[in-house]
């Protein structure tokens, strides 16, 4: 399974607000190649790392698929006209978080990543579509891209090719775990839900997620 990368974003933190604020959500596609390491790509910031960035949370993909909805949604919003909309890091068409699973390791270029999580919306992308329903309206239809970790450092390109070369927990899509810690699914199955307290690779923040929705 072999998916081509049309873009690699990268931004900087700037003023996001008028009170201040600060985000880097408005990524710009880079053409050359940029380094992978453990943190993120090369050029790339977090603001706020207490909520943004890290090892689990390194890189972020969005679907360009998901583009075609949300223009519909959004009556054809400006930012949809080209990748990076979502503040991701790395464009794609043809994957989706129903088919992709936590754990589920790819080839970035030569780096290997790991899928990690979800993407759990917050206010800053409701601020940059100035459309305050923005994330509620992701967590309501799923569409929530996801983290990689880095296994192994690299370097990507757009035009490389993103390789899935292991696949250890089919059953765990991102759909499904987003479902369950973000989008209110945790009360209908609290077995699945304390499963994922120790799901090995799903990023820490969200097993203590699943921990404490089950109470334990």
């Amino acid at each position: 399974m072999a998916f081509t990368i049309d873009a690699v974003l990268t931004g900087k933190a700037v003023r996001y607000t008028d009170t201040g604020e600060r985000s880097a959500i408005a990524k710009t596609p880079i053409d050359d190649a940029l380094a992978v390491g453990f943190l993120g790509l090369e050029g790339d910031e977090q603001a706020d790392l207490s909520v943004h960035g890290g090892s689990d949370k390194a890189i972020h993909h969005y679907p360009r698929d998901h583009y075609g909805f949300w223009q519909e949604a959004l009556d054809g919003h400006a930012l949809l006209g080209a990748p990076g909309a979502f503040g991701e890091n790395i464009s794609t068409l043809g994957m989706s978080e129903d088919e992709m699973c936590i754990g589920d390791r790819f080839r970035l270029g030569t780096a290997l990543v790991e899928i990690s999580q979800g993407r759990q919306p917050c206010w800053k992308l409701g601020h940059r579509f100035d459309i305050a329903k923005v994330p509620a309206m992701v967590v309501q239809t799923r569409r929530s891209g996801w983290y990689y970790r880095v296994i192994a450092p690299g370097a990507v390109a757009a035009g490389d090719t993103l390789d899935l070369v292991e696949r250890r927990y089919p059953e765990w899509s991102v759909s499904r775990v987003f479902a369950l810690l973000i989008g209110g699914g945790a009360k209908k199955d609290p077995a699945a839900t304390r499963a994922l307290a120790t799901l090995p690779p799903l990023a820490e923040t969200w097993k203590a997620r699943a921990g404490k929705l089950v109470g334990s």
